[in-house]
Order: C-alpha cells, then sequence, then structure tokens
C-alpha cells in the first residue's frame, strides 16, 4: 500500500515575506547594527546599510521582475555582504525565466561578489580553494532553480498530456458512437425495412383477393400498420444517420449462398446468373447479397410484376453485380421510402473500395450494379 502525504501549499506572499525577513536580518548582521551584546551600535556605514536594505526589498518582487530584483541585490552583495539576497535572486532568475545568457553573467557577478569578500593571502592552494567555494557558492542557487523550472515545465506538460490523452478518448468514444449509429441504421433498413416492406405487400395483395370481408379487413390493418411501422423505421433511421460515420465496420451478413433463398421469399420471377468459378471473400458476398436484397424491396415497391435479372459475374479485375428489372405491369403500392437505401450501398462498396450506380433503363426498367475491385 502505497501512503501519499499532501502537503498544504504555502502562500507565495507567505514565502516572500518571510524571505524579505531572512534578507532584512542578514543586512543587520552584516552592517553591525549590534555590538556582541546586542546593543544598537550607532557607528554604522549608511551607505552599505542602505544597499542591504535595498537588496531585501527587492525579493518582495522577485517573480514578476527577477532580472531588476537581481540587479538590485547586487549593491548589497559588493557593499554589505548580502549574500542572502543576492542568492535569492539568482534562483529566482533561474526559476522564472529561460535565456540563457542573464543566467550566466548572474552566476558570474555572484561569484565575483562572493570574491570580493575574501580575506586572504592570495596563496595559489587558498586562491583555489575559495574558488571552488565561490563556485559551489555561485551554481547552487542557479542549479535549483533550474531544477524547480524543470520540474514545473514537465508537471505543466504531463498535465497537458493527460488533457490531451482525455479529448482523445473522448473523440475515439465519439467515433465509436458514430459507427455503431450508422451501422445499426444501415441493419434496420437492410433487414427490418426489407421483411416489413414484404409483409406490406403481401397484405396489399390478400385485401384485394381475399375471400371475404373479414378477411380483407384484416389484410387492410396489416397493411396499414406495416406502412406506419416503415414510416417510424424512416425517422429512426434519419436520426441514426444524423452524425454519420463513413468507416463503419462490417457486420457478419449473409452471403451468395443465401441469395436462392432471399429471391425465393420475395415471389418475383428472376433469373439468377452467377458465375461458377467466383472465390469471393465474405464482405465482398455481403455487399453483393445486400444490393440484391435492396433492388428486390424497390421492385416490390415501385414495380409490381417485373421481371429481374440478376447477374454476377468477374470483368478483368472487378466483381459486377448488376440487377435489372423490366417496367411494372400495374402500379405500385404508395409505400412511404426514407431514401436511405442507396446510401448504405454505397457505404458498403466504399468501404470496399467499389461504387454503386443506379440508373433507368429504356425500355421503362431499372439497373442496379455493383463493381467491386478483386484480387
Amino acid at each position: 500500500m502505497t501512503i501519499t502525504q499532501n502537503w498544504p501549499r504555502i502562500p507565495p506572499w507567505v514565502v516572500d515575506t518571510l524571505l524579505v525577513a531572512v534578507a532584512l536580518a542578514d543586512a543587520a548582521l552584516d552592517a553591525h547594527l549590534f555590538d556582541s551584546d546586542f546593543e544598537f551600535d550607532g557607528d554604522i556605514d549608511v551607505l552599505s546599510l542602505l544597499a542591504a536594505l535595498v537588496a531585501a526589498g527587492a525579493l518582495a518582487f522577485r517573480r514578476r521582475l527577477p532580472y531588476v530584483a537581481f540587479v538590485l541585490t547586487v549593491p548589497g552583495l559588493v557593499l554589505a555582504s548580502s549574500v542572502f539576497a543576492a542568492l535569492v535572486a539568482l534562483y529566482s532568475m533561474a526559476r522564472y525565466t529561460t535565456r540563457v545568457a542573464p543566467l550566466v553573467g548572474g552566476t558570474i557577478v555572484v561569484f565575483l561578489g562572493y570574491a570580493a569578500l575574501w580575506d586572504t593571502d592570495w596563496a595559489a592552494d587558498t586562491v583555489l580553494v575559495e574558488s571552488l567555494y565561490g563556485a559551489m557558492f555561485a551554481v547552487a542557487p542557479l542549479a535549483l532553480g533550474l531544477l524547480a523550472r524543470t520540474r514545473q515545465d514537465l508537471s505543466t506538460r504531463i498535465t497537458e498530456a493527460e488533457r490531451g490523452r482525455a479529448v482523445e478518448r473522448e473523440l475515439i468514444a465519439q467515433q465509436v458512437l458514430t459507427q455503431e449509429r450508422a451501422r445499426l441504421a444501415r441493419e434496420m433498413h437492410d433487414v427490418v425495412s426489407h421483411q416489413v416492406s414484404l409483409i406490406a405487400v403481401q397484405a396489399g395483395t390478400l385485401q384485394m383477393v381475399g375471400p371475404d370481408a373479414e378477411t380483407r379487413q384484416a389484410a387492410r390493418t396489416i397493411r396499414e400498420l406495416s406502412v406506419t411501422t416503415l414510416d417510424e423505421l424512416r425517422h429512426m433511421v434519419g436520426v441514426l444517420r444524423a452524425v454519420d460515420g463513413r468507416a463503419t465496420e462490417l457486420h457478419p451478413q449473409p452471403g451468395l449462398r443465401d441469395l436462392e433463398q432471399l429471391i425465393a421469399a420475395s415471389g418475383i420471377p428472376t433469373t439468377v446468373s452467377i458465375d461458377p468459378r467466383l472465390q469471393v471473400a465474405p464482405p465482398f458476398q455481403r455487399a453483393v447479397y445486400r444490393t440484391v436484397q435492396e433492388a428486390l424491396t424497390n421492385v416490390r415497391k415501385h414495380a409490381p410484376g417485373a421481371s429481374v435479372t440478376v447477374s454476377i459475374q468477374r470483368q478483368a479485375s472487378e466483381l459486377v453485380t448488376a440487377i435489372r428489372n423490366t417496367a411494372g405491369t400495374h402500379p405500385g403500392a404508395p409505400l412511404p421510402s426514407h431514401h436511405q437505401g442507396l446510401i448504405g450501398l454505397r457505404e458498403r462498396a466504399e468501404l470496399l473500395g467499389g461504387t454503386v450506380t443506379a440508373d433507368p433503363t429504356p425500355a421503362g426498367g431499372f439497373i442496379l450494379e455493383l463493381r467491386l475491385p478483386v484480387r
């Protein structure tokens, strides 16, 4: 078990106030305002004291104006040995700024200010030791400031990355939702609408040829309910397609082996010609099946009494499915149409790199053609 302790965050103004207070105490000690008995000593250097006070006061705005604060601490470092204020100002420059030249210059100034305080005989070994101490003295606040700034930058980048991942997850969820909506809309049109259309057509036929009035009335009711259901399906499909996802995943559906049952259930005189040498992958078979299903549904609704010819052949590098129907022998039933059939077929074809075309024929019929690239 990991125990995380959350320390309370100290307000910045409290930190700055404490730093100014410590700098003032350092200035008072360096200016020798008090003797060994902590009594006020009137013999003081006013210029040094003033420089030390300015250096301490400069720490109050070290966050907003770090360069100015550092410059104001330099006289206190040289004249009054106000070391603490200069170190804090150098740290603040490294913490809140990014320009390299001022940081290098500030480090050199602090080193030289420290060297000005040397009380040595300038022997080689003494100078070397003092130089090492001076270098550590000047580099330490610089390193701490850079470390604090790097930590803050890293924390900011982590926060931005988390925010980006959250947005990415939301976009992925929206994309999945869009794809599912499009798939549901396509399945509702291809499956449910197909079956309800067949019920409406059969009920209309029974309504006209029923043996008695009661049967014809029941057929009328079934047909009216079917028409209402188709109209509701049209609205539902429209809502689902309001946010249209094109790269939807193909759902497992019937293939070429189910065409015979589909054609038999339609009740439409149909001639089928399929190349026996075809070896078609399941996604292509489903696209062909749905295309034939849509064509038969449209013939029942718009061209009753027409005959249909279905041709599924391979031409060069394409699988060509052509469904051609003759003109209807009597007017079609006034069933509602949601105009989504060809949209769904074109989406399926685009997913497989193919095309769908639909055109009238000179004889008054219609031809629906699906072309898919095959290897």
